[in-house]
């Protein structure tokens, strides 16, 4: 690759319709789950149903079933991997209405219907509107019951989120910054010292043993490989690895001619690397010969390099913290 430099693949008009961009560096998915406020009034109608209180965890699947989440809704996690998002929202809806005056808690774990709640479910049997919601929202940040003299601001997509999801939110946008702030610096350095950069990423994610097993080539007459890494001391099983930087989508031709590298090696693995994305034909060719090639796109390439501190480094450690329920007795 030394002499290729900063290439360009011209691809036909289906590849580039084809093209999707695994932006693996953040995930800036939408949610399909309803935020808080839209749990207000199941929350309610269910507390109502148990005069005696309910446990936390005994509401979930009947605010679920009264919203008619799917079971996708139902399956969706927050970013973090740890906790189902309806059962997150239905939490911080929960307790908005406990600040609000509406629900409360009794005894640990245990949540019941106040009278304000009853008295509003008696005059809003319906689904709350927005005015309803907002009022609600209102006085869970303030603590005060709304008069209706305070200022009407119409609830956002970020007073909806709950402070978890909106820390997320913020961390997601600065990694997509630092991604293309990553890939921008890796367009103007020399095409030596990407190479070498990939190899000391897969080295961060464990392949080898030590910085002696990953070899550079790259260099007229390499055959289209860049790198090789032995996976045991006496390089008996090796990975090679192609690593370009790229402009517009990387079509199948190219992974085509990755694949007759390896096989002009009589190697069995193989890591393409690009700082672009790859076309639908790229990517099904490879899922043909999945057993021999990994591809790994710029966004990923991205994210990797966040996760394992190749070329970043991470200077705050935030410490989020969170009641422990099993401490008071809470499930």
């Amino acid at each position: 690759m030394g002499a290729k430099g900063l290439s360009t693949v011209e691809s036909s008009d289906s590849e580039r319709d084809d093209v999707v961009i695994q932006m693996g560096a953040v995930n800036m998915n939408v949610s399909n789950v309803p935020f808080p406020s839209a749990f207000f009034q199941p929350i309610l109608k269910v507390l109502s149903e148990h005069v005696n209180g309910v446990r936390r965890r005994d509401l979930h699947d009947p605010v679920a079933d009264g919203m008619g989440l799917t079971t996708d809704q139902r399956a969706e996690l927050l970013p973090s991997g740890t906790h189902l998002r309806y059962r997150h929202r239905l939490g911080w809806g929960l307790n908005m209405l406990k600040t609000a005056g509406y629900a409360e808690s009794p005894s640990h774990g245990m949540w019941r219907i106040t009278s304000k709640g009853k008295e509003l479910l008696r005059r809003v049997p319906g689904p709350f509107d927005e005015q309803i919601t907002r009022q609600i929202v209102r006085e869970s940040q303030s603590g005060i019951i709304d008069d209706g003299t305070a200022e009407e601001l119409p609830v956002t997509t970020e007073s909806e989120q709950t402070p978890e999801e909106r820390i997320e939110t913020a961390i997601g946008e600065l990694r997509a910054s630092i991604a293309k702030e990553l890939l921008q610096r890796i367009s103007q350095a020399s095409p030596a010292f990407f190479e070498e950069l990939v190899l000391h990423l897969l080295h961060a994610l464990g392949y080898g043993s030590d910085l002696e097993n990953l070899q550079h080539l790259g260099r007229s007459g390499d055959g289209g490989i860049d790198g090789v890494i032995s996976l045991d001391k006496l390089g008996l099983e090796k990975v090679y690895v192609q690593a370009k930087r790229w402009q517009g989508p990387v079509g199948r031709p190219e992974v085509q001619g990755f694949y007759g590298a390896l096989a002009g090696r009589r190697a069995r693995k193989g890591v393409l690397i690009m700082t672009s994305a790859f076309t639908r034909e790229a990517r099904d060719f490879a899922e043909q010969v999945s057993d021999s090639i990994v591809l790994v796109d710029g966004g990923r390439l991205c994210s990797l390099m966040i996760d394992h501190g190749v070329g970043v480094t991470h200077y705050r450690v935030i410490q989020l913290p969170r009641i422990d329920g099993d401490y008071f007795g809470e499930v």
